[in-house]
């Protein structure tokens, strides 16, 4: 139970308030009771001062006079000593105790010296005064110690405030930790592989922002989550699919079936299979190193438009085949990059521009060279993609016309490859433009010097 966040700022609380209500109370009373003192003594003076004056202007001088005047102290206990002994004593009905005059104070007072002293934690005030001649000695004490009571009452109030405040705090720390524990729950549920938590907690505080951080961070797990199902769905699906045909050809040429014939062709059919296969395995592994925090990265000068004028020779055969016309605008263009990954992305833009343009279309690659960027736009006129679908291009597996799945067999994975080498090179890869049967621009932005 000591463990839980809850028991701890409680006892935290209270042993924080139980602290500091002591050192305030020390402080109080020490502070009061100086002070408190030092007024009663002055006060006390006062009474002494004042009786032994009205006794001295009282027309009548005698003891009984005097024993008057003393009685209507009611607060205060009196005693009044000669030089033989004590002559009377007046004690108030509120006194617990009376007046116990050591005999060196005694002395002292009858002598003529006024004195102070202390008798049971009440200041008693000692003076002189003189009557037919004689000395006496009057000595006056507070009724009570009204210190005694106000101990008392700082004490009760002190524990009183301790009570409603802890009451009150208990209240608020289940306040302060219920959402604690509601992100606790939704930890073990997230553990569990549920995804499907938001906290939704309305506050503006700290544990408001760490809120809206957790419902963050729980929205893109599931993001995460959902991309790796359908990654997995999406590479079963890719291997599944050249599996089928190369075990289905395979079997029909074990059982002889097939008609010398087919069998070139279905031999030709099981080759580009495993060939569709292969660039899938390498598409994935190079996916991977490229996530990884240790793929090679050898940077060095080169001449850009002339690795693209290569690519573009490379490529012939596929769009020469459809009597595609390529346009350039090729500046001469040198860049600091690694030349065998953007390699591989000229390779993935253009195979698929040329892939998606029909016969006799057109395939434009502009180059230019700002200040501080270099830019290359690849446009085709091919079936283009639409408006909801661009952003979504980039993503693996991603594939914008189902329909054209069976014919180019592409794997969907040579613009996430292209994108992850430009993000790695500091640049930005996007649609710049595409509609429907209109065609598509690809932009590519990279940075003029590294």
């Amino acid at each position: 139970m000591i463990r839980s966040l809850y028991t701890r700022v409680v006892l935290t609380f209270l042993l924080a308030v139980i602290a500091g209500l002591s050192i305030a109370f020390v402080a109080t009373w020490t502070i009061f009771q100086t002070r408190l003192e030092k007024e009663i003594e002055e006060e006390v003076l006062a009474v002494s001062s004042d009786l032994v004056e009205s006794y001295a202007q009282a027309s009548d001088q005698s003891l009984d006079s005097l024993r008057n005047h003393a009685r209507a102290l009611r607060n205060y206990s009196i005693r009044i000593i000669d030089q033989s002994g004590d002559i009377l004593v007046l004690n108030s009905p509120y006194a617990d105790h009376g007046i116990a005059v050591p005999s060196e104070e005694s002395r002292r007072v009858l002598n003529g010296e006024t004195v102070v002293f202390t008798d049971r934690g009440a200041k008693i005030v000692g003076r002189p005064f003189e009557r037919s001649g004689e000395s006496y000695a009057l000595f006056v004490k507070p009724a009570d110690n009204s210190s005694f009571p106000l101990a008392r009452i700082l004490v009760t109030f002190l524990l009183i405030m301790f009570c409603i405040g802890g009451f009150i705090f208990l209240i608020a720390s289940r306040f302060m930790v219920k959402p604690i524990r509601r992100m606790t729950d939704a930890t073990e549920r997230m553990a569990r592989g549920d995804f499907d938590v938001e906290l939704n907690l309305n506050r503006r505080d700290e544990l408001g922002v760490l809120a809206q951080s957790f419902d963050h961070m729980s929205k893109e797990l599931k993001q995460i989550e959902q991309m790796r199902q359908d990654f997995v769905s999406n590479v079963s699906h890719e291997i599944q699919s050249p599996l089928t045909s190369i075990t289905g050809f395979a079997q029909a040429l074990r059982d002889g079936v097939v008609s010398s014939e087919h069998q070139t062709r279905y031999l030709g059919i099981i080759a580009e299979e495993s060939k569709r296969l292969s660039r899938l395995s390498d598409n994935l592994l190079q996916l991977a190193s490229l996530d990884s925090d240790h793929h090679p990265f050898a940077p060095t000068t080169y001449a850009l438009d002339e690795q693209i004028r290569q690519v573009i020779v490379s490529l012939e055969p596929q769009w020469s085949g459809k009597r595609i016309v390529i346009e350039l605008e090729l500046p001469a263009v040198q860049i600091v990059a690694d030349a065998d990954q953007l390699n591989q992305v000229w390779i993935n833009l253009l195979s698929n521009a040329i892939k998606f343009t029909p016969e006799g279309g057109r395939v434009g690659i502009e180059l230019r060279l700002t200040t501080n960027e270099i830019e290359v736009m690849i446009a085709d006129t091919g079936i283009g993609i639409s408006p909801e679908q661009i952003n979504y291009v980039f993503e693996r597996f991603y594939k914008a016309d189902q329909s054209r799945n069976r014919v180019s067999k592409g794997s969907g994975l040579g613009l996430a490859i292209a994108r992850k080498i430009i993000e790695l090179h500091e640049g930005q890869i996007f649609v710049a433009h595409s509609s429907p049967d209109e065609g598509t621009t690809i932009k590519v932005i990279l940075p003029a010097g590294r």
